[in-house]
């Protein structure tokens, strides 16, 4: 058995050729479609799948940080045994996101978005009163892009 995702032809163009540039439009998935000699069902129906399936982790655009609403990056030091429940609170945060653990004493580590300053600071107090933990804020200072996007090799 391989580990290697089996795509067909269209498939791969699909996951390869809109890593980047998604298309600006109300309707995304037709324009899409009609790239790819397809419909707007069928690009949908597909990017679930290949979400389901693993192959694809996420669909959607990259909106460069604080460009709209603000956000920070948090880290948290939690002792071992209570990392789970404090995870799960986190997690009930809509703003949150990319949240993980680290190996470090500041164990815990997640980016909120909010859509201003005061409902940013709401959302911080809130998860500092509920876990009973101090947060450290780290707002970024500079932003740097990263493109992850890379060119697909499967045969």
């Amino acid at each position: 058995m391989t580990d290697t995702p089996q795509l067909d032809e269209r498939e791969y163009r699909l996951v390869s050729q809109y890593q980047q540039g998604l298309p600006l439009d109300p309707r995304p998935f037709a324009r899409m479609a009609e790239q790819l000699q397809a419909d707007e069902a069928w690009v949908i129906e597909t990017l679930r799948r290949l979400q389901q399936e693993g192959i694809v982790s996420r669909v959607g655009p990259v909106i460069r940080p604080n460009s709209i609403g603000v956000s920070t990056l948090v880290a948290m030091a939690v002792p071992p045994e209570d990392l789970e429940r404090v995870a799960a609170i986190v997690n009930e945060y809509p703003e949150v996101n990319h949240n993980y653990e680290r190996e470090h004493r500041y164990n815990l580590w997640f980016v909120v978005t909010a859509p201003n300053e005061a409902h940013l600071a709401q959302v911080l107090d809130g998860i500092r009163e509920r876990t009973g933990f101090p947060l450290l804020d780290l707002p970024m200072l500079e932003d740097y892009f990263i493109d992850l996007g890379f060119p697909l090799q499967w045969t």
